[in-house]
């Protein structure tokens, strides 16, 4: 199954957000290349940088999902969005949200903007050497 093929089994009216923050995930981080997998039991939308996963998008029953790693790794960014986006549920690395209200379009391409400079796969890798 394909990014796009994912996306367009969802319902109907999370196709348009789903393919948004897609776009701006592919657009705005040139590290990663987006491929279905499975994390927590759920089949997702996976962006690996190298071998490791950066960010994943998923939905289930009542809400969609932003998984972003920079965000667990780094807490100023993490209090930057979450002042950004006050509808959203966030979690450590996890953002939960039901709809486009919730998540704007250009706050997220920020968000992935501002965390493409940081490398999951060298921080992860290079903790592995110490």
């Amino acid at each position: 199954m394909t990014p796009s093929e994912y996306i367009q089994e969802q319902l109907t009216e999370k196709q348009a957000l789903l393919t948004g923050i897609h776009n701006a995930i592919t657009g705005n981080d040139a590290s990663v290349i987006p491929v279905i997998g499975s994390m927590m039991g759920k089949q997702m939308i996976l962006y690996n940088e190298r071998c490791y996963m950066k960010y994943g998008l998923s939905v289930v029953k009542n809400h969609m999902s932003l998984h972003c790693m920079p965000i667990y790794m780094n807490p100023v960014l993490h209090s930057k969005y979450a002042a950004l986006l006050p509808a959203a549920k966030f979690q450590k690395g996890c953002i939960n949200f039901s709809n486009s209200n919730e998540v704007p379009l250009e706050i997220i391409s920020a968000l992935i903007t501002d965390c493409s400079g940081i490398s999951i796969a060298d921080m992860l890798e290079n903790r592995k050497k110490k």
